[in-house]
């Protein structure tokens, strides 16, 4: 029981840092893309998250209530598809420097938050192996 247990954490600890070095690496690219906003034909990038979980129980949003949103492929309304860029300047930059700074300052948010997690599971395992406190 106690092998599971780690092992779980074991393997929250590696997501959280997978979700880090994510946040790292997309840090660089959206700086990069602020850092091009005038370039002549400049795309912005974006880096795909990594697929964390997988092979992991599945874990679902429960519908209480009939009140509740159905989450079950209907769109009712939202389109969950990507936003297509509407603002290309006539040199042919697609950057919106609004869209990326709060990119960037979101990013920032979630590693943070990562990092707390990741920092306080630290501790928690110390506490468990008697070394905490």
């Amino acid at each position: 029981m106690a092998n599971t247990a780690l092992g779980t954490g074991g393997n929250l600890m590696q997501a959280l840092k997978t979700r880090m070095h994510w946040h790292q690496s997309r840090q660089k690219v959206l700086a990069e893309n602020v850092a091009n906003a005038d370039s002549p034909g400049f795309r912005p990038m974006e880096v795909k998250a990594p697929a964390i979980g997988t092979g992991q129980a599945n874990v679902g949003l429960a519908r209480t209530s009939a009140g509740h949103m159905d989450l079950s492929g209907r769109r009712d309304g939202f389109d969950n598809g990507r936003a297509h860029r509407f603002e290309t300047t006539p040199s042919g930059n697609a950057v919106n420097l609004e869209d990326e700074m709060g990119k960037v300052a979101q990013n920032q948010s979630d590693y943070q938050l990562a990092a707390s997690l990741y920092s306080k599971g630290l501790g928690l395992m110390k506490i468990a192996i008697g070394k905490g406190r």
